[in-house]
């Protein structure tokens, strides 16, 4: 994995998506600094969550991954980070019943602050000015000077995802994640006005189960795994002077690692075989993820497996599919037959969200309810099929009362859309939309078994 590989090695190679600092010497002084501080996640985090995520490749496991499209420096609170989380803790609830495997959660935060962009700039009102491309580059208010990208945004990021981490491992070890607390709050929804017989029934069984393994003598008092979890962090790995920054030697195996966050993903557009990501990419021992969009070709995804996995490891490379509703049966197959053909080992895992953003009849960018769950049920109807293992899901999303992707059971309408809508890049899935869609893929989760089992 690591033969002619330097971490600077990507500076040699094209550059997508990334901006050009007009102040070298203060861009590189930034760069020092951050060299000198500890990385935010560890060597021995990120082979554990390897293993989980080879669990996940064979079934044996499922991936939820979800949170912020880009974090801010503005909104950074502990209640929103808080929020979020406790919204992700109750999906993962719902999930393991209806997969019956262990739920292994990844937040996108403590690093998620660069987005790639369509355009290199952005006109209004007749005036033109370079892309917002995230809090870490520049700033999102529409003035020249804000965006021009500084390079001690970097700094600020680094501060802000150490503190979202300590808050995150405090929240995941000292008593905020039991399973009991975390059933409680999904009762809630069920029970809430609009909620539907079916997920009423489902928190039921759960509520049964939970009772059952009481009576059994296991509970929270004695059982560490049902008042604590592992919570992992990931983001999209952007801004190379960043990530190499942060890049460290495993002092227990004498490999590099990215200490920028447990899994560092590839964007779509950043996937180049020989581009600057994938040559940073394939150096570090984290698992890896890779977004798998239309354009996706079998010999772009072989080149890439051979950069990124070249050992074929289980648990190391991750596929995030993002097709959108309708298009999945046209690419996903003619992916997997590549993937599997090869005897590659892979996670596969749906984004819904990047396929199907429109925009309203209001002139707001959005994502349907609808259109999300359809590109859900399309995933894990073709690898059913094809006898292949949808591995996980991963969803832009948070814990605020947003109205930013319409639907749902509490109806967001175009309409709606203006009175909540604070995301700075794409529209999120709020706490309700995150729930009920948890829900919802458990019960395919629950499908997908029932018909293993008749097979067996």
């Amino acid at each position: 994995m690591t033969t002619a590989w330097t971490k600077s090695a990507w500076r040699s190679k094209e550059r997508i998506q990334m901006p050009d600092y007009l102040d070298a010497a203060k861009l590189a002084e930034v760069e020092a600094r951050l060299g000198r501080y500890p990385p935010l996640v560890f060597a021995g985090e990120a082979r554990s969550l390897r293993g989980k995520l080879a669990a996940a490749s064979r079934g044996e496991a499922f991936l939820l991954q979800g949170g912020d499209c880009a974090e801010s420096f503005e909104e950074f609170s502990a209640d929103l980070i808080r929020d979020t989380y406790k919204v992700m803790l109750q999906m993962a609830v719902v999930l393991t019943y209806g997969a019956k495997v262990p739920v292994v959660k990844i937040g996108r935060v403590a690093g998620q602050f660069a987005k790639p962009r369509s355009a290199a700039t952005e006109t209004i009102d007749g005036v033109e000015l370079p892309s917002y491309r995230g809090d870490i580059i520049n700033k999102l208010e529409f003035t020249a000077d804000a965006r021009i990208p500084n390079p001690d945004n970097m700094l600020q990021a680094y501060t802000q995802a150490a503190a979202s981490l300590n808050l995150l491992r405090a929240f995941s070890s000292g008593g905020y994640a039991d399973i009991h607390h975390v059933h409680e709050w999904n009762l809630g929804f069920a029970n809430a006005a609009g909620a539907t017989d079916k997920y009423k029934r489902w928190a039921d069984r759960i509520s049964d189960s939970l009772a059952f393994m009481n009576a059994a003598g296991v509970n929270s008092e004695n059982t560490n795994a049902l008042r604590s979890v592992n919570f992992y962090t990931s983001h999209e790995a952007l801004l190379l002077e960043y990530e190499e920054a942060l890049c460290r030697v495993d002092s227990t195996t004498g490999l590099n690692i990215a200490g920028s966050g447990h899994l560092i993903w590839i964007g779509d557009r950043t996937r180049q075989p020989d581009g600057a990501h994938v040559e940073f990419c394939r150096g570090v021992q984290n698992p890896i993820g890779c977004k798998c969009g239309p354009t996706m070709t079998k010999d772009d995804l072989l080149r890439l497996m051979d950069k990124l996995n070249p050992e074929n490891e289980a648990g190391r490379l991750t596929l995030i599919a993002r097709f959108g509703a309708g298009n999945v049966g046209e690419h996903l197959p003619r992916l997997i037959k590549a993937v599997e053909d090869e005897g590659r080992k892979v996670l596969w895992t749906c984004d819904p969200m990047h396929g199907n953003t429109i925009k309203s009849s209001t002139g707001y960018k959005t994502r349907p309810f609808d259109s999300i769950l359809r590109e859900v049920r399309e995933f894990f109807a073709i690898h059913q099929a094809e006898g292949t293992v949808p591995g996980g899901v991963h969803f832009e999303m948070t814990g605020k009362d947003v109205t930013e992707c319409t639907g749902g059971v509490r109806a967001v309408t175009d309409e709606d859309l203006s009175s909540r809508y604070h995301t700075a890049c794409d529209p999120r899935l709020n706490a309700s939309q995150s729930l009920e869609l948890a829900f919802l893929v458990a019960e395919e989760l629950e499908n997908r078994l029932q018909k293993q089992r008749k097979v067996s």
